[in-house]
């Protein structure tokens, strides 16, 4: 017989129990994996964003942004160049050790302690700003700030304060404490555009960022919390308040004596201001000229934030007699109608630009008349001819040439004065600056041939094979006259102007360096004739208003074109050139008539040069060597007699100015009508007055 067992029920209270536990743990579970798939993707799209941020390796090979920095040839500055940053960067060891200290005392005492970020300040900043309701602490290491300045935008938000941190750890790894500290105090902004130490320093205090004292860095370290409110140049009694915090907190900390805080604010204060740090300072005109020529070289970026160091060939002294002599021109010649004037002036021996001006006021017009504008040249062009001339053999300066009325095919040349007067040599026509007698030169030539001589001087303008070309035609600078000039002055080598000597990178690097560049390209004898006939120009000719003090060798030539609205003098001792340049930009207001560059230009020129050559040596001319002093004397003693009456040793023809002859040189070619011509100084008594000038065409 069997027995059924009913197995016992289950009590009501433990199935319920066993049911809610279930329900928990099942609940608990979905969060724990709901939470953590939260949690590792937050941590993945962290660690995506992280791979975006930049790497701060790079800042081994950062250079930051630097002005361009140009001075004369002596070192001197002249101008700086920049963008939006005005920095000079300098080593941690050029800076005070002051200054270091105080900024670490109100930026981050605990630097040399972090790794990048202090998690103490930063919940004390985020306490007390969520006390005040707005941002009173920022809780930054110096790590974090650098970071902030060269990688981050400005934006407040926790994205960005975490990236900001991780940066800054990055950094710690990097580099070390020195190397930080050293970019940041280069980096940071000072206010009034200054960026980094050394130019807080200078544009402060007028002095390196190493020079600082104690009372100075104290105050440079205040001013970092908001560099426009505590400026010393706007309010120094606010920034002095400041100082005294950064004083007293160095003190708390030990790193200064509390008598040496209190000596430090007793210290008087000198604030430089108006400081004209980043500005065209100095040669406004050969400043901007050099500027374009660096940006054609190496980009705008670079010159306004590559921190290029640029030496160049003026020469401040003679770029300060140039603007003053200039500016009393402009002055004097004023009711002449003159309104601009242009001056260059060169080294002949190496091409190095001296002094340029290229108008009577920069702030008014940056048109660089020197440079820029090609005017008709008008008898300063006649050198060039009368080389060709000499060159060829067929001419010397004594050859007779006839000043009579000639036309080749149609173009009838005229002179000055509408007269003529008759037989001379080549050399008394250049003296007098005749017109007819040069084109009769130029027509038996060849234009062609003429032009081909102006080119080895020097001359890269178009030049028309005209008549015309040969008394002025045609349109020169200064600067290039000053060039072709040159040939004559050095004795027959083509220069190349130059404004740039050296550039040199922020690290020194030499980037460019421009020796002089020399060719021979005319022949020393012919240049040697010329310039004895250029000289009797100014001795006796339209040019002897540009005689200068002490009775100093002086060759050059006038210019005056016909329909007067351009006046020159070019003139030259060996080792200088200079070319100037009057008339107005608006070519329907020429000058007064009469306004001509013998009797106008030549005393400015000579106004230069005088100031320009003091102190300098009286050089000889190519090919003419002066008998030493112990010689010339041996010489006297021997003959009794002194120089004026010793006999005069006989010389070749050539070399002697020999008076008019009826002489004519006839030659005719087809050209086309003269558009100048060049007046001469007082003609004979018995020529009738003035008549009008040959109209331009």
């Amino acid at each position: 017989m069997t027995t059924e067992t009913t197995p016992p029920a289950a009590l009501p209270g433990k199935r319920s129990s066993l049911i809610s536990w279930r329900v928990v743990g099942r609940v608990a579970m979905a969060l724990f994996l709901l939470f953590g798939a939260l949690a590792v993707g937050a941590l993945l799209g962290l660690a995506l964003s992280f791979r975006n941020l930049p790497d701060v390796r790079q800042l081994k090979s950062f250079k930051p942004s630097e002005p361009t920095r140009i001075t004369d040839i002596a070192g001197q500055p002249i101008a700086i160049v920049r963008g939006e940053a005005n920095r000079q960067v300098v080593r941690l060891a050029n800076i005070s050790p002051y200054l270091s200290r105080a900024v670490l005392a109100i930026e981050d005492d605990r630097f040399y302690e972090h790794s990048g970020i202090r998690i103490d300040t930063l919940l004390r900043a985020a306490v007390a700003n969520f006390m005040e309701g707005r941002t009173v602490q920022g809780g930054s290491t110096i790590t974090q700030q650098l970071i902030k300045n060269l990688f981050l935008s400005p934006e407040r938000s926790l994205d960005r304060k975490v990236a900001e941190a991780v940066l800054a750890l990055r950094l710690e790894q990097s580099f070390d404490k020195k190397q930080i500290l050293e970019m940041y105090l280069n980096q940071v902004y000072w206010g009034h555009s200054y960026y980094g130490i050394e130019t807080a320093a200078r544009g402060y205090f007028d002095k390196p960022a190493k020079n600082l004292n104690l009372a100075e860095a104290a105050l440079l370290a205040g001013m970092l919390r908001a560099p426009e409110v505590y400026s010393p140049v706007r309010n120094l009694n606010k920034t002095i308040v400041r100082q005294r915090v950064v004083l007293d907190r160095m003190v708390e900390l030990g790193w200064i004596t509390k008598a040496e805080a209190d000596k430090a604010k007793l210290t008087k204060l000198k604030v430089a201001r108006s400081k004209s740090l980043f500005t065209l300072t100095k040669a406004p005109y050969f400043s901007t000229y050099v500027i374009q020529e660096l940006i054609r070289k190496y980009g705008r970026d670079s010159v306004l934030k590559g921190g290029l160091r640029v030496q160049t060939s003026i020469d401040l002294r003679l770029q300060n007699i140039a603007e003053q002599t200039v500016k009393r021109a402009a002055v004097s010649l004023r009711d002449r109608r003159v309104s601009q004037l242009a001056l260059v002036a060169m080294d002949p021996r190496t091409g190095y630009i001296k002094a340029m001006v290229g108008g009577v006021d920069f702030n008014k017009s940056q048109y660089n008349r020197a440079t820029q504008a090609a005017r008709q040249p008008g008898s300063t062009f006649k050198p060039f001819v009368y080389y060709a001339a000499l060159a060829s053999g067929r001419y010397t300066p004594d050859t007779p040439i006839d000043d009579s009325p000639a036309c080749f095919g149609g173009y009838c040349p005229k002179n000055y004065d509408s007269r003529y007067w008759g037989g001379m040599t080549v050399r008394y026509a250049l003296a007098q600056s005749r017109n007819v007698p040069v084109v009769k030169i130029a027509n038996s030539l060849g234009m062609n041939q003429v032009i081909l001589q102006a080119r080895r001087a020097g001359l890269t303008s178009p030049l028309e094979p005209y008549l015309t070309t040969a008394i002025g035609a045609g349109g020169l600078s200064p600067l290039e006259l000053a060039r072709g000039y040159s040939a004559f002055a050095n004795g027959g080598y083509r220069i190349t102007p130059t404004a740039i000597l050296q550039v040199t990178d922020q690290q020194g690097n030499i980037l460019e360096q421009n020796l002089p560049v020399r060719e021979h390209t005319l022949k020393s004898g012919s240049v040697k004739l010329l310039n004895s006939m250029l000289m009797g120009v100014v001795s006796g000719g339209t040019g002897t208003a540009a005689q200068l003090n002490g009775g100093r060798p002086v060759a050059g030539k006038t210019g005056t074109t016909s329909d007067w609205r351009d006046a020159w003098f070019a003139g030259y001792v060996p080792q200088l050139v200079t070319v100037i340049w009057v008339g107005n930009d608006d070519f329907h207001k020429p000058l007064v008539r009469s306004t001509t560059g013998g009797t106008y230009v030549a005393p400015v020129w000579k106004a230069f040069m005088d100031q320009a050559l003091k102190g300098q040596p009286v050089l000889p001319f190519p090919g003419y060597e002066p008998a030493k002093p112990d010689e010339k004397a041996d010489k006297e003693a021997k003959s009794g007699t002194s120089d004026e009456e010793a006999p005069k040793p006989r010389r070749r023809r050539r070399h002697r100015a020999a008076p008019p002859v009826d002489a004519e040189a006839a030659p005719a070619a087809p050209s086309t009508p003269s558009p100048a011509a060049e007046p001469a100084p007082a003609a004979p008594s018995e020529l009738p007055p003035q008549q009008p000038q040959e109209p331009s065409p």
